[in-house]
């Protein structure tokens, strides 16, 4: 079987999702081929992974700098249409756009099969097979395949020898100049600043206050919601599914509720009918299908925005990007403007969230959220070690709450997790590390070991 595994480069480091997709492929296969586009520079971090036996190809030209996702996904694939493959496997996110767009773009620009969301992939002659965040799913060969951070990347044998790296240049891809770097990016970021959002004043108390304290923040009543006018509305907003629907109204004179259904029958009905904005949940089925929707369309999409605005008639989108440290005001240059949105959960007055901190712990994690009568949650890391399942994520690739009460528990505080718990009223903080970055959103904190 042959197998392609796309890799992106990060700060001279392979993104760990890519890293997991590519131990997949060496568990599948002998015959891998690693992609990657980026700069002559990003060599130096591909050169090890051909002492794994990979062959590598490096996707290299200057009319690529700047490509957002839609115009990387149309160079990519480009690429991959010239090489020879059963299956193509890529992380499910790079971990500075958090975007998860690219996989499910180029499979609609290669026209296979996808299933995203691996978390362990067997494959045949014909088919492949995935245990996935919604169940167990099966393709047949060609397809795509998007993986978690499942899989340990081995370390290459010390007899090992490094290979040469391929490059491959838009002289030979003659991708459009239209469709490359910049100039084909319809996505682009009008500003950047530091991200300040859900900070609180932590006050730090002792184990003896902490049962007391949620006793009485228990008994009072929840804060009312707060709302950002928006002065300036579009006239008219889709919105897939009713939770997209309560935030296109945020901004919208006209919100078109669309029914989740089949992706080609949304995207049919978007050709005919010509919408200049799409909001879609960022949930598993938003962030698999809008960005189909959007190679289809040929249009941008912005992913996770965690606010959005009117401005002279144009759709402006907020997010975090480079790993959740900036904040990123973004506009799309395309009809249909096209953004996923995080959108809330119903949630119990107490939710009880553990970290990969206490992975070590959940059993405990577990008698303490039942003698709270808690809602139990869970950081991306402690669902990552297969602890607790996905549903019970909290954060950006998971779901955003708003309780009466967040207790974080083992949990570092990475924005990741932080823009999901903005609408809780009291945030307590449990880390034996005082200086973790949890305790700038808590309003209580408790540096204290779990056990």
């Amino acid at each position: 079987m042959k197998i392609l595994v796309c890799v992106k480069i990060i700060k001279g480091e392979v993104n760990p999702f890519d890293e997991s997709a590519l131990e997949c492929a060496l568990r599948l296969s002998k015959d891998v081929t690693v992609v990657s586009m980026g700069p002559e520079s990003t060599k130096n971090a591909l050169i090890p992974l051909t002492r794994l036996g990979a062959k590598v190809i490096l996707i290299s030209d200057r009319a690529f700098a700047g490509s957002d996702t839609l115009a990387t996904s149309k160079i990519l694939s480009a690429a991959i249409k010239t090489m020879d493959y059963d299956l193509i496997l890529c992380g499910r996110q790079s971990i500075d756009g958090d975007t998860a767009q690219v996989g499910p773009m180029i499979s609609q620009m290669l026209d296979i099969p996808l299933i995203t969301n691996a978390l362990k992939v067997k494959a045949d002659e014909s088919s492949v097979y995935a245990d996935t965040r919604l169940g167990e799913q099966g393709m047949q060969l060609p397809a795509l395949v998007t993986v978690e951070r499942g899989y340990i990347l081995r370390f290459p044998s010390i007899f090992s020898k490094p290979g040469e790296i391929q490059t491959i240049s838009n002289d030979e891809l003659k991708c459009p100049p239209e469709q490359c770097g910049l100039q084909g990016s319809p996505t682009r970021v009008i500003q950047a600043f530091e991200n300040q959002q859900g900070k609180r004043h932590c006050r730090f108390i002792t184990q003896q206050e902490l049962k007391p304290l949620i006793e009485e923040l228990l008994k009072k009543q929840p804060s009312e919601e707060k709302h950002i006018e928006n002065t300036d509305r579009l006239k008219s907003v889709w919105a897939v599914g009713e939770e997209a629907a309560e935030r296109a109204k945020e901004i919208a004179e006209n919100v078109v509720l669309i029914e989740n259904s089949d992706i080609r029958t949304i995207v049919q009905k978007a050709i005919e009918e010509k919408p200049e904005v799409i909001l879609w949940n960022a949930d598993l089925w938003g962030r698999k299908n809008a960005p189909i929707a959007a190679a289809i369309l040929n249009t941008g999409l912005c992913a996770d925005c965690t606010q959005l605005e009117a401005e002279e008639g144009k759709l402006i989108m907020y997010r975090p990007a480079q790993g959740g440290n900036i904040y990123a005001k973004i506009k799309c240059l395309t009809m249909p403007q096209m953004a996923t949105v995080r959108t809330k959960t119903e949630s119990s007055d107490i939710i009880v969230a553990g970290g990969k901190g206490i992975a070590n712990n959940t059993d405990r994690l577990i008698s303490f959220a039942n003698e709270l009568d808690a809602e139990l949650a869970a950081s991306r890391g402690l669902v990552d070690t297969g602890k607790l399942p996905y549903d019970r994520q909290v954060g950006l690739t998971g779901k955003t709450v708003s309780p009466k009460i967040y207790i974080a528990i083992g949990i570092s505080g990475a924005v990741h997790h932080t823009c999901a718990i903005e609408g809780a009223d009291t945030v307590i903080a449990i880390n034996p590390d005082k200086n973790a970055r949890i305790f700038e959103y808590a309003d209580y904190g408790l540096v204290a070991d779990f056990k």
